[in-house]
């Protein structure tokens, strides 16, 4: 195994154009672990997956990917459902979670940290209530201590937000310890309303991470580290949705440099590796329904 992820998985209630609803199973780290899978890299999820038929839904993707999921304990805890919301596209999430598995994930729960993990990757609404997300936190501390690279994409749902006094203090406490920091402008904006997601991007990695990735959407994205500020086009593409475009291009990214052997010290053609590969798994997760990442034989 390379990478761990850690954080919600958990099942897309998607309106269908005739009325319907369309479960789908998604959630940030879920996604993040699937898309991976499919980019060849070994991976490995850590989250409560419920023993209900949604649990089902959301393992039978990821071993199909070769995921590995025997991290995850199993809950009699319901599945967290995400009821959506599309506006042209764009999707809007409301979080159905209380007392659901992946909410109720304690400490006690939480596996040893695989000997052979080259990276941990944390985000989301995981984060963003109790108790999960103190265990998280417990776990990406101890991880970052042992030296472990951590991946954090911020994937900030303020519907999720229990304490938002709380969060603003357990984000500042992760940035310090992370590697590799993925924010999209709408993350900026809600962390500084009145800053250029870009100038939030560079106090961001002011605080220690060596890689700073923002994402604008259709405006593209910007790799920054100390040494570079590298931008790269969005790929042009018919958008169904937007549901784990931001998981899809965090991985895609990741993925690169770890191919590349470049995730401590990337110079500027592996960032640049990087942006073109994961702009374009973005591009072809969006032009799909859901959060349906692309394989490696599709880039």
């Amino acid at each position: 195994m390379s990478v761990l992820c850690m954080g919600e998985a958990l099942v897309d209630l998607v309106p269908q154009p005739d009325g319907s609803i369309r479960p789908q199973p998604g959630g940030g780290a879920w996604n993040t672990a699937l898309t991976l899978g499919r980019l060849g890299v070994a991976t490995s999820l850590a989250w409560p997956i419920s023993r209900d038929a949604y649990g089902a839904l959301l393992l039978a993707p990821l071993a199909a990917a070769g995921v590995e999921t025997s991290l995850c304990p199993r809950s009699n805890r319901p599945t967290a459902l995400a009821r959506i919301d599309l506006n042209s596209g764009d999707a809007t999430y409301r979080f159905d979670d209380e007392n659901s598995a992946g909410r109720i994930f304690l400490p006690a729960q939480l596996p040893p940290l695989p000997t052979d993990c080259r990276a941990l990757v944390i985000g989301g609404i995981s984060l963003a209530a109790e108790p999960c997300g103190s265990t998280v936190e417990q776990f990406a501390t101890d991880a970052s201590r042992r030296g472990i690279p951590l991946i954090f994409d911020l994937n900030i749902r303020p519907q999720a937000i229990q304490d938002k006094t709380e969060y603003r203090a357990r984000l500042d406490r992760l940035l310090t310890l992370s590697h590799l920091v993925k924010l999209s402008a709408e993350d900026a904006a809600w962390l500084a309303p009145d800053t250029a997601p870009d100038e939030t991007a560079a106090r961001i990695l002011a605080l220690g991470p060596r890689i700073v990735v923002l994402t604008r959407g259709a405006q593209g994205a910007m790799a920054m580290t100390r040494r570079h500020r590298l931008h790269a086009a969005a790929v042009p593409a018919t958008v169904a949705d937007s549901i784990g475009a931001g998981d899809s291009f965090n991985a895609a990214f990741l993925a690169s440099l770890l191919h590349g052997d470049a995730l401590d010290s990337p110079d500027s053609a592996a960032l640049t590796a990087a942006l073109t590969l994961a702009t374009t798994a973005a591009a072809i997760t969006v032009s799909r329904p859901g959060a349906d990442p692309p394989w490696a034989d599709e880039l």
